[in-house]
């Protein structure tokens, strides 16, 4: 299955509610992309955050690797130890 691609946006749900004449929640509605989309990506974020600490990654590496905030990255990261995910760090299979 392949993911639809987000267009860019092009102004602000306000800016594009007084553009078109209508309310910023119709804008939103309009434009969010559907739910299991979103938690598709979600979940993808977050198995990548995991597989790239557990390569040995720092917090800042993985959040510039994955253009997002460090915040997010730590915040996965608890997530996954509070659930259980192991988070050991894979051996180096070089050395």
């Amino acid at each position: 299955m392949t993911t639809p691609v987000r267009p860019a946006r092009r102004g602000t749900a306000s800016e594009l509610a007084r553009k078109f004449g209508v309310s910023e929640r119709t804008i939103r509605y309009t434009v969010a992309e559907e739910r299991a989309v979103y938690e598709g990506r979600a979940e993808q974020r977050r198995a990548q955050i995991v597989e790239l600490h557990r390569k040995g990654l720092g917090v800042r590496a993985i959040a510039r690797q994955l253009d997002v905030s460090p915040g997010l990255v730590s915040t996965r990261l608890k997530e996954a130890r509070d659930a259980g995910v192991d988070l050991s760090r894979l051996d180096d299979p070089a050395a």
